[in-house]
Order: C-alpha cells, then sequence, then structure tokens
C-alpha cells in the first residue's frame, strides 16, 4: 500500500483552499516534533525529531532528526538530517526528543532511542560543527534506565547537567567531556508541591508527564514539561537551584490541536523570548504526524510565564530578508507542495516540485529595486518549468518569469536568470512553480536578486 506523503497532502489542502496565510508550524516539508532550540553565532537553530509519512503501524515511526535554522523568526533554512538511528548501532528504533549543547569547542546531541534489546536508553552524538554530520560519541548508551526525553544545561560554575524522564524524572552530573558522568543517577521526587496535584492521578500523582526542559533567567530555574495525558498540556515549576527544591508554578499552554502528546522549547533571541511546542496543525497531521511551531512571549514582572496560546501566524519578524546575496532554496516562511533533499552540490534543495507548488518568503527587504533574478536549478523534466516571481501572494503580482530548462539530470545543476521589474520596498516574496508533464519539474538550490 503506497501513502499519502505530506507532499501530497499540501497538494490537496493547496487546490482546496488556495492561499495558505498561516507562518506556524514553522516546517511544512515534513512533520517534525520534539522542539530543541539552541542560539548560537547570532542565529536561532532548532532541532526536532521527524515523524515519517507512514503511520500504519499505528504508533511512533521515527527514525532520524532534522535541523532547521533562521535569524528572523519567519523564514527557516532546512539543514537536513545530520543524525539518525543509522548512527547508533546498538539501537534500532525511536529517535525521539533530544537536545543539543556546546562546549568544548564541539557540539553534543542526547538523543533517547530504543536498543535492539527492546529497552529504551540515552545516547550521546557528537559533532566538531553545529550542522553536523554528529557521530556517537560512546558506541553504546549514556545512561540506561528505560526512560526518555532528555535534556540538558549547563550551570554559571559550569557544571552540566542531564535531565530527562517518563514516567519519573532524574538527572545526572555530566563531565567536563559531556559524555560521561559522576555520582550516578539521581531521582527527583515527584511532590505534589513541586509539581501540581494531578485529579485522579493514580500512579501519576503529579501533573509530570514527559519532556522536561530546563533553564536558568534571572537567577531562578526553570523547568518546563509536558503534563496531564492525554491529551497534554505544557506546564512548569521552578526552583532556586538546578536541582531545587521546585515549586510548581501552573499551566503555560493548554492542551489543543489534534496531537495527543506536546514538547516545550524555550530560548531568548535578539532581545525576546520565543516558546516552542508541536501541535498536528499541517494537513494529515496528529498524533503520530505532528508539527513545531513557535510564539514570541513576555514574562511578567515577577518572571512567571503567562498562558500562551496556539496561532497560525508566529512570531513577528526581526528585520527583513535581503535577496541580493544567496539564499538556499530551503528556506522560507512557508513551503507549498515540495519537499526537500540532499542537494549533489552540497546541503539541501527543494525538490518534488508540482505545477503551482510555491515558496514564500516573508519580508524580502527589495530597497530601491531589483533588476535581475538568478537561480540555480536542474531538471529531468522532458520541458522544464518556470518560476514565475510574484509579490504578496501566489498570486500576486509578476515582476518577473525565469524558465527552468531539462538539463539532462536531477543533479546536473545549471543557472538561469530573467529580468526583474517592480520589485521595491519590503515585500513577501513569491517563487511560484510552473510547468507540464505528469514528472516533476525541477529541482532548485539557491536564488539571488541583483539591484
Amino acid at each position: 500500500m503506497k501513502f499519502p506523503s505530506i507532499h501530497q497532502s499540501l497538494l490537496l489542502v493547496g487546490g482546496l483552499l488556495g492561499f495558505v496565510r498561516a507562518d506556524n508550524p514553522l516546517v511544512q516539508t515534513i512533520y517534525t516534533s520534539d522542539p530543541a532550540p539552541y542560539v548560537y553565532n547570532g542565529r536561532m537553530y532548532l532541532f526536532t525529531g521527524h515523524d515519517e509519512d507512514d503511520t500504519s503501524s499505528g504508533f511512533f515511526n521515527m527514525k532520524d532528526w532534522r535541523m532547521y535554522s533562521t535569524s528572523d523568526m519567519q523564514n527557516w533554512q532546512d539543514h537536513g538530517s545530520p543524525l539518525s538511528l543509522a548512527s547508533f548501532s546498538w539501537a534500532n528504533s525511536r529517535a525521539w526528543a533530544g537536545q543539543v549543547i556546546a562546549r568544548n569547542n564541539k557540539f553534543y546531541w542526547y538523543v533517547p532511542v530504543q536498543k535492539s534489546s527492546g529497552s529504551m536508553a540515552i545516547g550521546v552524538a557528537v559533532a566538531d560543527n553545529i550542522a553536523g554530520p554528529y557521530k556517537d560519541a560512546l558506541g553504546r548508551p549514556l545512561v540506561e534506565n528505560n526512560e526518555i526525553d532528555p535534556t540538558v544545561f549547563i550551570d554559571d560554575d559550569g557544571q552540566a547537567y542531564l535531565y530527562w524522564g517518563n514516567p519519573g524524572l532524574s538527572y545526572i552530573r555530566l563531565n567536563q567531556d559531556m559524555i560521561s558522568y559522576s555520582g550516578g543517577i539521581n531521582k527527583v521526587s515527584l511532590t505534589t508541591a513541586g509539581f501540581g496535584s494531578r485529579p485522579n492521578g493514580g500512579s501519576r500523582p503529579t501533573f509530570f508527564e514527559e519532556g522536561p526542559w530546563i533553564y536558568k533567567r534571572n537567577g531562578q530555574y526553570y523547568l518546563v514539561y509536558a503534563a496531564n495525558c492525554c491529551s497534554e498540556d505544557l506546564r512548569y515549576s521552578t526552583g532556586p537551584s538546578v536541582t531545587g527544591p521546585w515549586t510548581y508554578r501552573g499551566i503555560i499552554m493548554a492542551s489543543a490541536g489534534s496531537s495527543f502528546t506536546n514538547h516545550p522549547g524555550v530560548a531568548d533571541f535578539n532581545g525576546s523570548s520565543y516558546f516552542f511546542y508541536h501541535n498536528g496543525a499541517l494537513p494529515g497531521g496528529g498524533g503520530y504526524t505532528r508539527s513545531v511551531a513557535v510564539e514570541k512571549f513576555t514574562y511578567n514582572s515577577d518572571g512567571t510565564i503567562p498562558k500562551i496560546t496556539m496561532t497560525t501566524a508566529g512570531p513577528p519578524q526581526i528585520g527583513t530578508l535581503n535577496p541580493y546575496v544567496r539564499v538556499e532554496a530551503e528556506t522560507s516562511a512557508w513551503a507549498q507542495g515540495v519537499e526537500t533533499e540532499v542537494c549533489g552540490e552540497g546541503g539541501m534543495a527543494v525538490a518534488f516540485i508540482n505545477n503551482n507548488d510555491y515558496l514564500k518568503i516573508r519580508g524580502v527587504g527589495f530597497g530601491g529595486g531589483a533588476k535581475t533574478f538568478t537561480a540555480r536549478v536542474s531538471s529531468q523534466n522532458a520541458n522544464g518549468g518556470k518560476i514565475e516571481v510574484r509579490l504578496g501572494s501566489q498570486t500576486g503580482t509578476l515582476v518577473g518569469t525565469c524558465t527552468v530548462p531539462n538539463t539532462g539530470a536531477w543533479q546536473t545543476y545549471t543557472t538561469v536568470s530573467c529580468p526583474v521589474s517592480g520589485a521595491t520596498g519590503t515585500q513577501d516574496l513569491f517563487l511560484k512553480f510552473t510547468g507540464s508533464g505528469s514528472d516533476y519539474l525541477f529541482n532548485f538550490n539557491w536564488w539571488q536578486f541583483t539591484q
């Protein structure tokens, strides 16, 4: 049986609804889950899980992890999959919620996976570059206690901690090398004072469920987590130290959408605070086909977190996107119909392009005006296709059209250019793809305007 891909689902919803105005969820080419944001070198990086399109097993089908980044909180670049289950020779399933942190001029990715023997364990992968590739640092699990969802934090004194948990909550003190620990596994007492009282909780008397996320702000430690079940909401507790004692503070985000799970991630970027989560908002979405979204928020004056509501708009854009430098085609605020794949010229490319698919790039700063549009493309379609350069919407003002020829192979790239007229000021740019034939039209590596 052939299962419909998210590409096919987006084609369907695009045909039914026309222009999709929402910019949440922030990735539309695949289903993503379990967000883990990390700010590095002036960019917001986002590490996610990946829910496969095929949900016939009736359970989570997750084989790799994905990475995205942005400088403006609206246009996200797809960096592909820097880590997968295949990276761990001792694991065979469940590429679930992980987190990345930098130390020792390296990057460490802590992930829960199912061992070949059947129980859950936490592994650690390491890379010299934030974009990877990441490799198993140990060749074995870092922690084995059949629980999930690690979150990592380095305190002001340099001591690193790794928390995780479902159904319990535990932590270890990581050594300076970040791939070993001292002092054994510490169990957190899930008291009602620390984590609230769950009505009819039974074996889980407190609200804590899974997905802990720990960080520090203004001398106070925050522990945000998925609560209740099912469907999960997101709640938090605070403490005077990284190990507590914890005080229950309440709900941040109520259960909503069509996913019965959730997973928080919190990060500050360019002077603002952002709250990441997942839902089932894309076409075909649900409990096993989730999508990451993000909201901007402001702490209350006493440091408490306000209630946050899921939106389809996402946060406001920071600044504008510069169209006069090379922009990777897999950078967009919304991708309709297309998917991405590894590009033969390096990095990722937009692929699986059909007639009337498009990319929306938010807040492009054209200034006094663009003169030409250049694109790096390839095609094995006999007729190639066209890139329509439009402003405002996918049916908005047409300011240029580039013809994409048949280059002979999907990985044989060429550069095409076309004149542009009327692209001035700050506009939402839509690159609409048109063409004929039953095959995909072309692949798209990068683009750039000239003044």
